[in-house]
């Protein structure tokens, strides 16, 4: 069972190099406040509940990383994306984890 919660909130944190490397776009879906209380370097706050609303600003993106708290929200931002339509979508889970790629 902790496989599956595992496979659900994990990530390949290869791709996720790869993508930040290659100049991915950072989107952090938390609120505005957890936002302002500290984030990723050059990331873009764009919270999961106003998602849907503001898929424009995900066009002819090469690649999109999306993290949160912990990589719940994360993960369901990572599956509105791809259910319309993007591609090269990588839930990079918790802020601290894209924080600690980006500062290698």
């Amino acid at each position: 069972m902790f496989k599956i919660f595992k496979n659900m909130f994990s990530q390949d944190n290869n791709s996720l190099k790869e993508a930040i490397k290659g100049g991915a776009f950072l989107v952090d879906v938390r609120t505005p406040s957890e936002f302002a209380g500290g984030s990723v370097k050059g990331a873009v706050n764009i919270p999961l509940n106003t998602l849907s609303n503001q898929l424009a600003k995900f066009k002819n993106k090469k690649s999109i990383v999306v993290f949160c708290l912990s990589g719940g929200r994360s993960s369901q931002a990572k599956s509105i994306l791809e259910q319309n339509g993007f591609q090269n979508v990588i839930n990079g889970g918790g802020w601290r984890n894209v924080n600690q790629v980006v500062n290698e």
